[in-house]
């Protein structure tokens, strides 16, 4: 029987790869037609299946150096989820997607309370990842379309409700703690709650008090036994089961003390119970909010997207919603407004705020066919602008879903929190369960083994944790996009500080990518006429040399006059006459051939020697002058490899130019490792063998023939003024074009590593030294014994103070 079907094919980079798997497959006894698509990485296949099996084509494509496998419809998407409280919560849920079918990647980020899931369309339905997370006890919402909205109003009305939830707490604790220690401390107790001469009132009183509390705070018990009961205990649980114990216990001490056994009144644990409540929801409110200023960054990026654009219908201005915009629309931007797509310029002057996209404060010139971006500023011109790119396209969408995606990721050093995480939650009821035990054998005291009990199950704090590094990468990628430096993810932001070699590629990177004038000598004519005349020329040989010569005599305001008589001679340079003269513009050869005396070799051969092509002038025979161009360095390359080298980082440059013009430019800017004369596909196998011996290797690129380069290496960067390719390819993409954020991006991952470094230190450190605290050791040496309200409060500040910590990545400043 015949079957048609389709698989992919990875590890194809070009024609070459595509049509060799065409050539093994259709070889293969019983293959029919194969067609293979290089850009989606798919090859269509037909074949007879009672002579070969999948087995056998696959076989024959991976002796062929590729890896194929069985196609899949990939979709992703982000689930908002309630219920989340820390570490152990974000584990549960990823654990219970992470099992199912079809499931091809998961990352839960607690901080975010999203579920980044990549899943086979084939094999699962998003209402079955959707019944995976209920199971686990946390409620899925609906699958984000509108980020702003759901960011800003969701975010902002928990936040409200968090804060009106412990403004209810806390008005009733401190009448219930004034009702039960109020005595001890010779504060006046109304006589009907008194517990010398009303015991059982005054153990109803407090029980009265303590409801509204447990209202409030319910969520603690359904999602806290709920979790319990399902085998994935959280925060929730540790809180829920603690409490409980302080409940039940005082259930049962105004049991007895209605039953006339008043000496109970002095067992009662309630108080303990409704103030470790609130001093949680404290903690929480407290997180909330500080989380909330480490997601600053999407929520400033998402703000400045324009909500309505002036569209032209022919003379008529339209005012319409920005989704309505379309791809070809004309829209016309007034001095001072944003403009409200990417587009190009078709009419009109003026200087545009980018700062917002690339960090950059001066505003860049725009004029007709200049690019221009989404929510950038229009200064002071009218713009009328065409529609390159709309909705989900536009480059500030895609700075926010790469922002998103780096934010939600995780990096390497984060999963040893991860798998702690996973297992600390049920150590430490287990650690409570033991301590308490061993106190009951010891002492038989009950209100001792409780407070015990209590005390280790809410000093114990998985949420400090579990916000330790999500909460520094989002602090860190956010402050990095501020930079107009996007990290794409939490892998890249880590293995950046581990870099020991940077590859930069010269031209568009450590150059400007375009050629300029360098050098300009003349003699027996004025200098103005000879730049008049070359540059006409030049005007009609569109080579890249002449359009220098072109912007030069632009940039003098020279106009230019008509040419006849022009020619190429290949290889050499080109002839025309140009207001009555025989005009020669080329190189020595050139000058030779024509028989031109008196021409200045020796300086040609001292501008090629810095890397310049030199040309030669010749006007009605004779000898003017020499015109150079080069592709000159950028202003700040040299401080910035300078500040590499600095930081014992070796910087090595690489290009398709000769041996000597590289060597002219990496002299400029201080290198002394050059890689010349390489083709674009072999970049890569330079990086591949810098890799092999043993160097950590960052490769900084602009072009398409970088893209291979840039995903060999261990931390692909590229300059965002380059092709969208490149940037695919790039795990570090920077907005400027300027390799001086090459330098600010590898400071900014040594000082959010440093972070994480230290919010694991102390959230480590806190629980190693919290819980046999709070299981009663240094009571056995006579100390005294925590009271598990101090221990709800330590454990809501090491929360706030993990987060705080990652929040002075705020202020990250690079040194150059």
């Amino acid at each position: 029987m015949h079957v048609k079907t389709t698989y992919r094919i990875d590890g194809m980079t070009c024609v070459a790869c595509s049509a060799a798997v065409e050539r093994v497959t259709k070889k293969i006894d019983g293959v029919s037609s194969v067609s293979v698509n290089l850009n989606m990485k798919k090859m269509q296949i037909e074949y007879d299946d009672e002579k070969v099996n999948r087995d056998k084509i696959f076989e024959k494509i991976e002796k062929a150096g590729f890896v194929p496998s069985e196609d899949i419809e990939e979709k992703k998407v982000t689930i908002p989820i309630l219920g989340m409280e820390c570490a152990a919560c974000a584990k549960a849920v990823e654990k219970a997607i992470g099992k199912l079918e079809g499931i091809l990647e998961v990352t839960v980020n607690g901080l975010a309370n999203k579920a980044y899931v990549k899943y086979d369309v084939k094999k699962i339905r998003l209402s079955e990842i959707k019944r995976a997370i209920v199971k686990a006890g946390y409620e899925p919402k609906e699958i984000e379309r509108n980020i702003d909205n759901e960011v800003e109003d969701s975010g902002r009305l928990e936040e409200n409700r968090m804060w009106l939830r412990f403004r209810i707490a806390i008005g009733f604790v401190i009448p219930l703690l004034y009702v039960s220690m109020g005595h001890m401390i010779g504060l006046p107790i109304p006589k009907f709650i008194d517990p010398m001469t009303a015991p059982l009132n005054f153990a109803i009183a407090q029980f009265i008090l303590l409801a509204p509390i447990t209202i409030v705070g319910r969520h603690f018990y359904t999602r806290g036994f709920k979790t319990l009961f399902t085998g994935h205990p959280n925060m929730d649980s540790l809180i829920a089961v603690g409490t409980s114990a302080a409940i039940l216990y005082g259930i049962v001490a105004t049991y007895r003390i209605a039953i006339g056994e008043v000496h109970y009144v002095r067992d009662l644990y309630i108080e303990s119970a409704g103030t470790i409540i609130a001093l949680i929801m404290l903690g929480k409110s407290l997180e909330h909010r500080s989380k909330g200023k480490a997601s600053e960054a999407i929520k400033k990026l998402m703000g400045l997207r324009p909500k309505e654009a002036v569209v032209l219908h022919g003379e008529e201005e339209i005012i319409i919603p920005i989704d309505e915009v379309e791809v070809g629309d004309i829209v016309l931007v007034k001095p001072g407004e944003k403009i409200p797509v990417d587009g190009r310029v078709i009419e009109g002057y003026s200087a545009v705020d980018e700062s917002m996209i690339s960090g950059e404060s001066i505003p860049v010139e725009k004029k007709i066919g200049s690019h221009v971006v989404g929510a950038s500023i229009n200064k002071n011109g009218l713009l009328k602008v065409k529609t390159t790119k709309v909705g989900q396209e536009t480059a500030l969408a895609k700075i926010i879903e790469l922002v998103e995606q780096a934010q939600g990721s995780k990096a390497p050093i984060a999963k040893l929190a991860d798998i702690i995480a996973g297992y600390f939650v049920p150590t430490v009821i287990t650690i409570a369960v033991l301590s308490g035990l061993a106190w009951y054998l010891a002492t038989k005291d009950l209100e001792l083994t409780l407070k015990v009990f209590i005390s280790v199950l809410v000093i114990a704090c998985p949420c400090a944790l579990g916000l330790a590094t999500p909460t520094a990468i989002m602090v860190g990628t956010g402050k990095g996009a501020d930079e107009g430096i996007l990290i794409k993810s939490g892998v890249a932001l880590e293995r950046a500080h581990k870099i020991d070699a940077i590859v930069f590629d010269k031209t568009g990177t450590i150059t400007e990518g375009k050629p300029r004038v360098t050098d300009f000598i003349t003699k027996g004519h004025d200098k103005l006429d000879i730049l008049k005349w070359i540059a006409s020329a030049e005007k009609g040989s569109e080579h890249p040399l002449g359009e220098a010569i072109v912007q030069r005599a632009q940039s003098e305001n020279i106009g230019l006059s008509k040419v006849k008589n022009f020619g190429i001679i290949s290889g050499q340079g080109i002839k025309a006459q140009v207001e009555q003269h025989d005009l020669l513009l080329g190189n020595e050869k050139m000058m030779s051939d024509f028989n031109i005396q008196g021409c200045d070799f020796e300086k040609g051969y001292e501008l090629a020697a810095q890397g310049k092509t030199p040309m030669f002038i010749s006007v009605d025979g004779k000898y003017v002058g020499i015109v150079a161009v080069a592709d000159t360095v950028k202003s700040d390359s040299k401080s910035a490899i300078e500040h590499l080298k600095n930081m014992g980082i070796k910087v090595a440059m690489i290009t398709g130019d000769h041996q000597k013009t590289a060597e002219a430019i990496a002299k400029q800017v201080d290198i002394d490792w050059v890689i010349s004369e390489v083709l674009p596909e072999d970049k890569s196998r330079e990086v591949k063998a810098l890799q092999e011996k043993g160097y950590r290797v960052a490769m900084v690129g602009d072009g398409i023939n970088d893209a291979p380069a840039l995903a060999q290496a261990d931390i692909g960067i590229a300059i965002g003024s380059g092709t969208d390719v490149a940037m695919e390819s790039a795990d570090i993409v920077l907005m400027k074009d300027s390799i001086v954020d090459v330098v600010k991006a590898i400071e900014l991952s040594h000082a959010t590593i440093r972070n994480i470094k230290q919010n694991l230190f102390w959230a480590f450190g806190y629980n190693t030294l919290g819980i046999p605290i709070a299981a009663g050791v240094l009571h056995i040496f006579g100390g005294p014994l925590l009271n598990p309200m101090i221990g709800a409060a330590a454990m809501s500040f090491s929360s706030v103070s993990v987060v705080s910590n990652a929040l002075r990545l705020k202020n990250f400043k690079s040194t150059l």
